[in-house]
């Protein structure tokens, strides 16, 4: 059968999977838990000495979910809950026969993932698909965010948390205003679905629970006890104003490497974010001449013979809060391609049963890639373009789901629009069918078209996907289709690939322990073809893989490939093994390694060749106030057997937090590569080496009231001159959250 039948008979399955499947119903509840309406203040300090703790809910977590199976927590935590006018409060007592081993420590916002902490999750909706997530270390750090059953989404928070460790274990202390949060639109008794977590790492990373967590279950959020309360609440006026103010200036050498540096303008800009919840589910979101800088740099990609475009992961809050809402099973938005906006204007929230994210965005710049088969190109043009996204989704029952997307970029003499529908169905708790339709039209500027190779006039074509997932307790298995047209474009999305039908499936077999020096040892199999829209073969790849969860928190993860790649007319036949393992031996330490050998393309070139990769990663906590993270990936590849290019990328970070708001971070990445100008078929520059550092100092009292100073420089060299510095940057950001 052909890839093109491949994509019917999938279609037929997706319309005949509910009478393929019968359903499985979550097992019998004993209904929702009352949690008491308590007035009076709280002081959030971790220490729960005020009355209102004493007449509050209380829980305990009786379950330890991961390694172990839902089998007995192996340490007690009780958890006290009520809520008064403004907010819903959480009180844990963590006790430890070991205090002194408690890891926790001073880190950024969201970024202390290996200390023992707490998860609060809260289904607002009580729609079963969504939860938001606050999360809280020892020492009172926090982390926050949305979950959904398609993975973890960025959403920051404004709330308050205390701990305090002592001679029992920690307390913790948490307060979530309902202005923060999005809830049903009803006077009357809500019910809410609730999650309790507590990660206690020592050899094991242990999981204890709330509830009992099925492991051959495809739906998390299904399986929170359900609350019941919350009459009256709102949100109040849920206006907030974030004033910014941006100073940077920037030097730049004239020429190098001798030149002197010009002195650079001093650009002071004003801004202003307003968020305005409209409703207790709707959020409106408005910024003018907003500050969308990146005050941490992102992680150096390797970008020699790489065909396609690379990836970086969003930042920026106007564009990370509420994201959940704008996901999508193709990625058919990517706010990064937005470099430089005006002003822009969103809508987020959930009406009923019905999902809603909108934006509007002027950018200043119009950044375009230009997607193929076998690699992508680029290019920004400095014109103004308006950007629309729209994105709704409609729950059907606990179980399916039905959504659209519309998206819309336009400027001088170009325009590209994205439409189409996309579904979801849990036809039991085990097996869950996804899949998307989606057209495009696009035009680009003649002289962009002539210039990029482009087909001029518009362009119009669809894309197609879809995936069927099992997941039981010990065997996993999945298959996916997706179907993109050589003309399809998704400009405000990241989709560098087109032009190519693609059939994949795995299938996996799990044990698990709940006790002992291994926890999971999986193994798998994967098979993947894919060919053009003119039935030429593109590339196909069969796999084995292995996993391993043990002691010490270590993991190991190998993968080996057999793969075919056609690239300009030829096929290479590929074999490679790659390996992924870390730990962390000592509470202080976390080691990692990923590494691959084998057969490579020389995409440059069009040749065969042979890749060796190392890249080395360690964390190191001294103390609880100051960090050092360290990260080396060396690639060389040859060709005929000689040299082609040796690539070396350093990446390290410091970072000493003061208090708990305030901390100095400092950031340096070097590049160095060396090309064998003799291996290449054109001319190459021998030698290449960037240097880039950092000093930051931060205070944040909440994701939006924040003081940053910071200093940045850019040195480069060839073979020609040392390295040199190229240009200088002092940046100063100031904002605050007015609330109202």
């Amino acid at each position: 059968m052909t890839l093109r039948g491949c994509s019917a008979c999938l279609l037929l399955c997706l319309l005949l999977a509910p009478f393929l499947f019968h359903g499985q119903d979550a097992p019998a509840s004993s209904g929702p838990v009352d949690v008491p309406r308590i007035e009076g203040r709280i002081a959030v300090d971790g220490r729960l000495d005020e009355a209102a703790w004493q007449q509050a809910l209380l829980l305990e977590l009786p379950f330890e979910t991961e390694p172990g199976e839902n089998i007995p927590a192996p340490l007690r935590t009780a958890v006290r809950v009520f809520y008064g006018k403004d907010a819903i409060y959480f009180g844990l007592e963590c006790f430890d026969p070991e205090p002194g081993a408690i890891r926790a420590r001073y880190a950024e916002r969201d970024s202390f993932d290996a200390d023992d902490l707490i998860n609060i999750n809260l289904d607002t909706f009580n729609d079963e698909r969504r939860n938001y997530f606050f999360g809280c270390n020892p020492l009172g750090v926090q982390r926050d965010g949305m979950e959904t059953q398609g993975g973890d989404g960025s959403w920051d928070g404004i709330w308050g948390s205390a701990g305090r460790i002592h001679e029992q274990g920690y307390t913790i202390e948490i307060a979530i205003p309902f202005s923060t949060l999005q809830f049903q639109r009803t006077t009357g008794p809500q019910v809410w679905g609730l999650d309790i977590s507590r990660w206690y790492p020592r050899s094991q990373r242990r999981r204890l629970g709330l509830v009992p967590i099925g492991r051959a279950d495809n739906c998390y959020q299904c399986q929170f006890m359900k609350i019941r309360g919350f009459a009256g609440i709102t949100p109040g006026r849920r206006v907030e104003l974030v004033p910014t103010l941006t100073g940077i200036r920037s030097d730049a050498r004239a020429e190098m490497p001798g030149g002197g540096f010009e002195r650079g303008s001093r650009d002071l800009d004003p801004g202003l974010t307003a968020k305005w919840g409209v409703t207790s589910n709707l959020t409106l979101n408005a910024t003018v001449n907003p500050d969308f800088s990146q005050v941490e740099a992102d992680a150096r990609q390797l970008d020699v013979n790489q065909p396609f475009a690379l990836y970086f992961q969003e930042k920026r809050p106007f564009f990370t809060e509420g994201a959940d809402f704008f996901a999508s099973p193709f990625r058919a938005i990517y706010t990064r391609t937005l470099r430089d906006p005006r002003w822009g204007l969103k809508l987020s929230g959930k009406e009923g049963k019905s999902t809603i994210g909108a934006y509007f965005v002027q950018d200043e710049l119009t950044n375009l890639i230009f997607p193929g088969s076998q690699g992508s190109g680029a290019a920004s043009l400095d014109q103004l373009s308006s950007a629309l996204v729209l994105r709704s989704k409609r729950d059907f029952g606990s179980r399916y789901t039905l959504g659209a997307l519309f998206t819309n970029r336009s400027g001088d003499e170009y325009f590209n629009r994205v439409f189409g529908f996309d579904g979801a169905a849990r036809f039991s708790r085990r097996d869950k069918v996804s899949f998307q339709f989606l057209g495009s039209s696009t035009r680009y500027p003649q002289a962009v078209a002539r210039d990029f190779g482009q087909p001029p006039g518009t362009l119009g074509d669809i894309a197609f996907g879809g995936q069927f997932e099992h997941q039981g307790r010990n065997l996993q298995y999945y298959v996916e289709y997706d179907d993109v047209g050589p003309e399809f474009r998704a400009d405000l999305g990241f989709m560098p690939k087109v032009g190519y039908r693609e059939l994949e499936g795995g299938v996996s077999y799990g044990w698990l322990r709940d006790r002992g020096w291994w926890s999971r040892i999986m193994l798998g199999s994967s098979w993947e073809r894919s060919e053009d829209h003119h039935g030429r073969f593109l590339f196909e790849m069969n796999s084995l893989n292995f996993v391993f969860r043990g002691a010490m928190q270590s993991y190991f993860n190998l993968y080996g490939y057999r793969m075919h790649e056609d690239y300009r007319g030829r096929t290479f036949p590929l074999w490679a093994a790659e390996a992924l393992l870390g730990m962390s031996p000592h509470a202080a330490v976390r080691l990692a390694f990923y590494g691959n050998l084998g057969d490579r393309i020389d995409y440059e070139n069009a040749r065969p060749g042979w890749q060796v990769q190392a890249n080395p990663t360690i964390t190191l906590n001294a103390g609880r106030r100051l960090a050092f993270e360290l990260d080396h990936n060396y690639v060389r590849m040859k060709v005929n057997g000689a040299d082609l290019y040796t690539a070396n990328i350093t990446q390290g970070k410091a970072i000493y937090h003061i208090n708990l708001r305030m901390f100095l971070r400092a950031v340096a990445q070097y590049v160095d590569y060396r090309y064998n100008v003799s291996n290449y078929t054109f001319a190459v520059d021998p030698q290449f080496r960037h240097f880039f550092s950092q000093f930051l100092f931060s205070y944040k009292l909440n994701p939006r009231t924040v003081l940053f100073l910071g200093y940045s420089d850019n040195a480069r060299g060839t073979q020609d001159y040392r390295l040199t510095r190229s240009d200088r940057t002092v940046f100063m950001k100031v904002s605050y959250s007015w609330q109202m």
